[in-house]
């Protein structure tokens, strides 16, 4: 028995038994369809007798009219020699970005404010979690009493100007410009000693899946 002509093949059944409902992924697979298959010099009459997907299912995927399967993305990039995963590209959703250019960035009122502890907030990455949190921490007066924190995540301080010794629990770190401390946000930590003023540091929290 013959085999059944490729618009009767197992790729176009997939194909066609496929959701009628399209959307970005579906444009961003034809784009990258077209755009290899041009790339390579080959006609729609060439793809279709290499894969044996039809020319018109073809023409329906590269417009994005109808949906792939696995089956026939894996087919594609087989036959146009990219991973199936390039086939996916610029499909991804919209991703987050905070600019805050300098000097636009919110004073933040915090313990240890009215004693020339200045907070200014860089940015914050939320979406459906808070996931991380930045700011900029200027030291410019020498206090006896310091405020201490504590907060769920992990803290990185990164060292601008100045010299400070941070505590962190029952320990001690002498911070200097370019010095970097990462520590668990949950133990109690903030400065113990201003040694040259001014000091400037970044703080950036990370929350990973905490929920508000």
């Amino acid at each position: 028995m013959s085999e059944p002509p490729p618009e009767h093949g197992p790729a176009a059944r997939e194909v066609a038994e496929a959701a009628p409902t399209v959307g970005r992924l579906e444009r961003a697979i034809g784009q990258q369809v077209r755009r290899l298959r041009l790339a390579a010099g080959m006609s729609l009459a060439d793809l279709a007798l290499s894969t044996g997907i039809s020319k018109p299912m073809l023409s329906k995927i590269e417009n994005a009219q109808t949906s792939c399967s696995l089956t026939t993305v894996a087919r594609l990039a087989h036959f146009l020699d990219v991973p199936a995963t390039s086939l996916f590209r610029d499909a991804d959703i919209p991703r987050e970005a905070v600019h805050t250019p300098a000097g636009h960035g919110a004073r933040i009122v915090a313990r240890g404010t009215r004693i020339g502890h200045d907070y200014t907030l860089l940015g914050a990455l939320r979406g459906p979690h808070k996931r991380m949190e930045a700011h900029l921490v200027t030291l410019t007066e020498r206090s006896e009493e310091f405020p201490l924190f504590q907060h769920p995540g992990t803290e990185l301080l990164f060292m601008l100007d100045g010299e400070m010794v941070y505590g962190h629990g029952d320990s001690s770190y002498t911070m200097r410009p370019g010095d970097a401390l990462q520590l668990d946000g949950e133990g109690p930590h903030g400065p113990r000693e201003l040694v040259e003023l001014p000091i400037r540091f970044l703080s950036v929290v990370a929350y990973g899946d905490l929920r508000e």
